[in-house]
């Protein structure tokens, strides 16, 4: 995140500079986005240290949810920023102003662009690698950041060339709209993760593939599997229902064993395993989630 924030920083600085220069407000709209993607990176950096904090007595599945709080307030920020970017070109769309020096801030704008590539796939990569919420957000809000950028500078580009200086305004207008789908899809993500999701569809997919294998190697049912995501932490529970002649040593040690096999599938998910007797009716339990 340390990475996400300086080149946010540089990046509003370089847009600010394409913006002054060439009194666009597409350019103006670019570099009020990055100023968003500053503010989310040091709620991610704080989230992250946040969710990296052991489970303690007042949060005893740890502090996972951090990030997806963190997620939630980047969306927030994306809706005030697309509010203030639609503001300023209605306004100038009503009062249009040539453009000055547009060559100069085309160079600004493409220059911070690469940056935002970079950084972004590199966020992403460190998502997935580490299956992090707040990582995976700011990567994604990056490469939009991107495509928000190619949008500007194609326009400012045709400003230039064409001369029809109501088009900045509309690119402005453009991102905006943008912006606002962009934050839709963040905010809608952090809710849902908030409400406790399961596990992503392939993830659920593996963990039954690997159930059913050792249920068919052993007299043992799984029932009941429930899973749920929180951040990177991964939770599993589920029934397993045993022969009622095993004594409950022989219960545990293949319990354990399931537990090592999730692990291998799911290093450092927490799983909890409820053993019953196979036969035997049993009430829908309730789960620690």
């Amino acid at each position: 995140m340390q990475l996400s924030i300086a080149a946010a920083v540089v990046t509003i600085a370089v847009k600010m500079a394409a913006a002054w220069v060439t009194g666009s407000v597409g350019f103006l709209s670019d570099a009020l986005e990055s100023l968003v993607n500053l503010v989310a990176a040091v709620a991610g950096f704080i989230a992250l240290r946040v969710a990296a904090k052991p489970a303690d007595e007042d949060h005893h599945f740890g502090h996972g949810h951090a990030e997806y709080v963190s997620a939630l307030l980047e969306g927030a920020l994306i809706f005030l920023a697309a509010g203030a970017i639609i503001y300023t070109g209605l306004d100038r769309l009503l009062h249009p102003q040539p453009l000055e020096a547009p060559g100069m801030g085309l160079v600004l704008s493409v220059a911070a662009s690469v940056l935002n590539l970079v950084v972004g796939l590199v966020l992403l990569r460190a998502g997935k690698r580490y299956r992090s919420a707040t990582l995976n957000a700011d990567g994604h809000h990056l490469l939009t950041d991107v495509w928000t950028s190619a949008g500007v500078v194609l326009g400012v580009a045709a400003v230039w060339a064409t001369g029809w200086v109501w088009l900045d305004p509309v690119i402005a207008l453009a991102v905006g709209i943008n912006i606002i789908w962009t934050g839709y899809r963040l905010s809608r993500a952090s809710v849902r993760s908030l409400l406790s999701e399961a596990l992503p569809p392939e993830e659920n997919q593996a963990l039954d593939e690997l159930l059913d294998h050792i249920a068919a190697q052993a007299p043992v049912e799984f029932t009941q599997r429930r899973t749920m995501a929180s951040g990177r932490q991964r939770f599993v529970y589920l029934i397993m229902d045993v022969p009622p002649q095993w004594s409950v040593q022989a219960s545990h040690e293949h319990a354990d064993m399931v537990e090592e096999r999730i692990d291998g599938l799911f290093p450092g998910a927490e799983v909890f395993i409820h053993v019953e007797p196979a036969g035997v009716p049993h009430r829908r339990l309730r789960g620690p989630f």
